[in-house]
């Protein structure tokens, strides 16, 4: 429970009303709730109809009450005594509790609590500053000292700091409200993090606060691993790399693949496609570099070439 400042309430001493013997003006200045149309009737008891001319009385949500009834049937009862709270008391509240002026102490040391600062905790006592300090109070993870209630403090991982002593293992300064990353038992902010520990992306060398993607070991924001041609993003796609370059499957098929001497379609290296047949300046799928003519495989075979066309000794024969 923190720390609260006193709000406290005093009720007003009973009023005290002197009226001249045969003087009807003191009546005029009595409460304006009253309406009745003699004096006797204005000043008489809401509970038990004495008359109050010249006696002291209480006004109990705008009605005149004498000081006994009011005692009997309209006093707060005293939070720490038990015993009612009188007229001629000066009375204190706090969350709908009252307590006597002598009443209202710290319930360790008891010291008297009036225009002091308290700490109301969960059972109901109420004690001073420094006896709620010594009350379970949490300590500062910084400087150890006891982090008063109602003080601005941090908490992270149900660990509690002042905080002034939240601050950056580099630079030092209070992190406060904001944004930090934390680097075992040390908290950096933003910035210090990104010198001390971010990868720069390979492309643009510029830090890699979050997220980011890692291809071959290296690096990469991931608006920055884009497709060479289309600028389209890599990140989860199906790509490939050709001279240092990242393709996605449709432009690299459209732009940089091989085209096969057989089927003329871009040798990709994706799927079928991964073995190649290389022969002068020309390139066939392996499942493509089949005899003309009997359509036998020639991969890991002698062949003859003749024009654009593949035949196996076999056939070459019979041209």
């Amino acid at each position: 429970m923190f720390l609260s400042p006193v709000i406290l309430q005093k009720r007003r001493r009973p009023s005290l009303i002197t009226t001249a013997a045969d003087s009807c003006d003191s009546v005029l200045t009595g409460p304006h709730s009253y309406l009745s149309s003699t004096m006797t009737e204005r000043f008489n008891c809401f509970y038990c109809r004495d008359n109050l001319q010249g006696k002291k009385y209480v006004k109990k949500d705008d009605k005149p009450v004498c000081v006994r009834c009011f005692d009997k049937l309209c006093a707060n009862t005293c939070a720490e005594c038990r015993k009612p709270i009188g007229a001629d008391a000066k009375e204190l509240t706090h969350k709908n509790r009252h307590w006597h002026e002598g009443c209202f102490r710290c319930a360790k040391c008891y010291k008297p609590l009036v225009n002091e600062s308290f700490a109301a905790k969960d059972d109901g006592k109420i004690m001073c500053g420094k006896c709620g300090d010594r009350d379970g109070s949490p300590r500062c993870q910084g400087c150890y000292k006891v982090i008063t209630p109602g003080s601005k403090n941090v908490e992270y991982k149900h660990k509690v700091w002042h905080e002034e002593c939240f601050i950056c293992f580099e630079c030092k300064q209070p992190i406060r409200s904001q944004s930090f990353l934390a680097k075992g038992d040390d908290m950096y902010c933003t910035t210090c993090h990104e010198k001390k520990f971010a990868k720069n992306c390979v492309r643009c060398k510029e830090a890699i606060s979050s997220g980011g993607i890692t291809y071959q070991d290296q690096p990469w924001h991931s608006e920055c691993f884009v497709c060479n041609t289309c600028k389209k993003p890599l990140a989860g796609a199906r790509f490939t790399a050709h001279e240092d370059q990242f393709y996605c499957v449709n432009c690299y098929k459209a732009d940089v693949a091989k085209k096969c001497s057989g089927c003329q379609n871009p040798i990709t290296g994706f799927g079928r496609g991964t073995n190649v047949v290389n022969y002068e300046d020309k390139t066939w799928h392996e499942y493509c570099f089949n005899c003309k003519k009997c359509s036998l495989s020639m991969a890991h075979k002698r062949f003859v070439i003749n024009g654009n066309d593949i035949y196996c000794p076999d056939c070459a024969k019979k041209l």
